[in-house]
């Protein structure tokens, strides 16, 4: 079990203005390719758990919640949703930190006549415009995000602008990572190892899930990690995957028993680059399905990282994944792998499901295809691996954050990409 690692605090890495301006002149190559004037970046409000759809913060390294928008050559307008991130903004510049928009281009007006406004200020009423934000963001915004209400104001109020999703330009513009993100998603990783070491240290009969998730969370915190996150589930078996149920149903936490596996999944967030880290920990010894599914897991892990090399698709990389749970029989609750910074293709999931006697039940049930197999892999891309199996009704998860290298896999999180094993 690794150590859980102090925080040198003037070793955590952060953003230079180099990187703003490498981020700026993407925004304007996607233009250029796309064949737009202007750039609408629409971002989902603050406090949002999993997977957020900020391309807002990518240009603005603020406060996320905002719409940014380029026109022509000028530098971005921010539209701020209240006076909040405003005053937020003359904190951070009262204390010297290195701020990206001046005040002079930021606006409380993230509605419908703020972006009208910069548009036509712009003369921009019938231009071809590129918005983020129309688009689907799988795997949980399926459909686009941008609200109807403010949108549909927008186009009553432009009838003449051409406005054009660009989501995939986005994509293929900001997959692949600098030197300067890297540094802080290995930060972000060496975190992830951090709360899992905890939550291996907690884990035994008689403790709840909530010690265990108090343990992971107060890592993090530990080590200055501003959102992390939590899927969690105890038991002998289990076939669920998400958050843990009492953190959104009135019960109380399960308590671990001798025979249990402790599963779950670990979101962490630093300077909103994302990794994720797959724990599995079993309490005693578990149920032999388990055993099998770990084995099962860690062969999907391995063919994984044998295909996560350039010169293969993201498609290629799920089909190697898939064999070692085609042969076992076995199918998959959650992806088994899936882009990251940004979010994207994403490994088909929960076919299986049918498999089970309730099934027959519900009502319509719809698995998850795999999305963007054709993406080609590139050096700097990031993947959360994530294998999973379940034999005999029986879910195995391991896994962590990879990073695609010049000549082969660069693996971040090797200690959650095994069945760990509590000391109890």
């Amino acid at each position: 079990m690794p150590p859980v690692p102090t925080v040198d605090r003037m070793s955590i890495p952060t953003y230079s203005l180099a990187e703003r301006d490498r981020r700026w002149a993407l925004a304007r190559e996607i233009m250029e390719a796309e064949d737009v004037q202007a750039l609408i970046a629409y971002g989902e409000h603050e406090c949002v758990d999993l997977a957020p759809f900020a391309p807002d913060v990518y240009f603005t390294n603020d406060r996320p919640g905002a719409i940014v928008i380029f026109c022509r050559d000028a530098d971005p307008i921010e539209l701020t949703w209240s006076t909040l991130p405003v005053a937020d903004h003359i904190q951070a510049g009262r204390r010297g930190e290195t701020l990206w928009i001046p005040p002079e281009r930021i606006r409380v007006a993230k509605h419908a006549a703020g972006v009208v406004e910069v548009l036509r200020e712009h003369r921009l009423e019938a231009a071809s415009v590129g918005v983020l934000g129309l688009d689907p963001y799988p795997p949980f915004h399926i459909n686009p995000i941008m609200p109807h209400g403010l949108w549909s104001a927008v186009l009553a109020e432009l009838p003449e602008v051409t406005f054009k999703p660009v989501g995939l330009s986005y994509l293929f513009a900001t997959v692949c990572q600098s030197d300067e993100e890297l540094a802080v998603i290995r930060h972000s990783a060496e975190t992830g190892d951090a709360m899992a070491a905890a939550m291996l240290e907690v884990a035994r009969p008689g403790v709840s899930e909530a010690d265990v998730y108090a343990a992971g969370m107060a890592a993090a915190f530990r080590r200055g990690l501003a959102a992390p996150g939590m899927l969690l589930s105890s038991g002998p078996g289990f076939v669920s995957w998400g958050p843990p149920a009492w953190s959104y149903r009135p019960q109380a936490p399960r308590t671990i028993e001798e025979g249990d596996v402790v599963m779950a999944e670990v979101f962490c967030r630093f300077g909103m680059k994302e990794t994720q880290h797959q724990v599995a920990i079993a309490v005693g010894e578990p149920h032999p399905d388990i055993e099998a599914g770990a084995k099962v897991a860690r062969a999907s892990y391995e063919a994984g990282l044998a295909a996560a090399r350039p010169g293969n698709t993201f498609g290629d990389m799920v089909e190697a994944m898939e064999g070692p749970l085609r042969d076992a029989d076995a199918w998959n609750v959650h992806p088994l792998v899936h882009t990251l910074n940004p979010m994207g293709p994403v490994c088909g999931f929960g076919a299986g499901l049918r498999r089970l006697p309730e099934a027959a039940r519900y009502g319509r049930l719809f698995d998850l295809p795999t999305m963007g197999g054709e993406l080609p892999l590139a050096p700097g891309m990031t993947f959360a691996f994530e294998p999973n199996a379940v034999i005999g009704e029986r879910l195995t998860n391991l896994g962590g954050t990879v990073v695609i290298g010049e000549d082969g896999p660069v693996e971040l999180n090797p200690f959650t990409a095994q069945l760990l094993r509590s000391q109890s």
